[in-house]
């Protein structure tokens, strides 16, 4: 092999090892800012977030979505995630979600979390 055609492979591998640790990072601090409400069902105070990222927004037939969720269309891509964890009110007026995640780092690495619950 040469220089050149390890580098394609190299990248790879770096890209999984920081996409394990930012996941890694991400569980942290989902335990701490988000599992208080956040189960791996459902309840009346939230949505589960097993396979939130990709799924349609406000999307669960066994929660109750806010007007403010409702009124969104699409799906949860990185984007919109950072967007509603950056100012949860701001990007669904009328959520019930109280608190955001500020730092965009954090975010990232909740994000990264998301992705791994099925």
């Amino acid at each position: 092999m040469t220089r050149r055609s390890l580098l394609p492979a190299l990248a790879l591998a770096t890209a999984a090892i920081a996409g394990s640790a930012q996941a890694a990072d991400g569980a942290k601090l989902f335990q701490l800012q988000c599992k208080t409400c956040h189960g791996a069902k459902s309840t009346p105070m939230a949505p589960s977030l097993a396979g939130v990222a990709g799924r349609k927004i406000a999307s669960l037939s066994d929660f109750t979505y806010s007007a403010g969720l409702k009124a969104k269309t699409g799906t949860w891509t990185d984007a919109n995630l950072d967007v509603y964890l950056a100012g949860p009110s701001k990007f669904a007026p009328g959520t019930r979600m109280p608190t955001g995640v500020a730092a965009a780092p954090d975010r990232t690495a909740v994000i990264g979390y998301l992705k791994t619950l099925k």
